[in-house]
């Protein structure tokens, strides 16, 4: 069930007290974030990463080492996300409802922009958001092209995927596109073999939706991206796909005219 009428202080106050749920659709107008948490001697080389690979990874904050807050999320890191995935040595370890045990004090952590901060103005324009309409997680998808490389990092590029009516996927394009700080305009329309996606059935992380006749897969730049990134960091955390931080910041913010 979502919840568009929240505000972002009300929405993680819910999750603080244990919801549990997919974030699409929730806080009408209020953006949400990746989120993937390093070890401070790492920082450095994610901040290149990100400059090398902006459409997967816009950073939009940043907080300072330890710290469980940044500008624009006043609420606490560790609790306020409706769900984190642990990582060890690149490898996840658990998917767990909070990190107040896992975080440490050396952690630097990273919001990045979120497609889902676009879906309300893609419905406005007319296209329709499948994963909305079913209330399931939006489908990701590992692909087979490499992101560029910066130190430690290296991985493939992710995709979330939104099946769009043929006739509308010029305007889907244009919509997103303004939008560049949370993955703007789509990588790919049509075929997903050409990503090195074979089953559309089943998607890496989130759920599958149907593709109906006359529509067309198109695919974004995903956040999730980093944390396929982080084999060589000894310890990470990032939100559990699908579950976002939500930001004290508006959509509108950023859209570029």
């Amino acid at each position: 069930m979502t919840r568009p009428d929240l505000s972002p202080g009300r929405a993680r106050a819910r999750f603080r007290a244990g919801v549990r749920t997919p974030t699409a659709g929730w806080c009408a107008g209020w953006t949400q974030a990746n989120l993937i948490a390093l070890p401070e001697r790492h920082a450095a080389d994610f901040r290149r990463f990100a400059e090398l690979n902006p459409k997967p990874c816009p950073v939009l904050d940043e907080g300072a080492p330890g710290a469980t807050f940044t500008r624009l999320f006043p609420g606490d890191l560790r609790t306020d996300l409706p769900g984190y995935r642990v990582y060890r040595d690149g490898r996840p370890v658990a998917d767990t409802d909070d990190v107040l045990e896992e975080w440490r004090e050396d952690l630097v952590a990273f919001l990045l922009g979120c497609s889902f901060t676009f879906e309300a103005a893609l419905m406005r324009a007319g296209v329709p958001v499948r994963h909305v309409e079913l209330g399931v997680n939006v489908p990701m998808f590992r692909t087979a092209l490499p992101c560029e490389p910066a130190g430690v990092f290296a991985g493939p590029l992710v995709v979330s995927m939104r099946p769009v009516p043929r006739a509308l996927v010029a305007t889907a394009e244009e919509v997103t596109g303004r939008y560049p700080a949370v993955h703007g305009a789509p990588v790919h329309a049509g075929d997903p073999k050409e990503l090195g996606i074979e089953d559309l059935e089943r998607p890496d992380f989130g759920d599958p939706v149907p593709v109906a006749p006359g529509e067309v897969p198109v695919f974004w730049a995903c956040g999730v991206t980093p944390q396929l990134a982080i084999g060589a960091v000894e310890f990470a955390i990032g939100h559990l796909p699908g579950h976002m931080a939500i930001l004290d910041a508006r959509d509108e913010d950023f859209r570029v005219t």
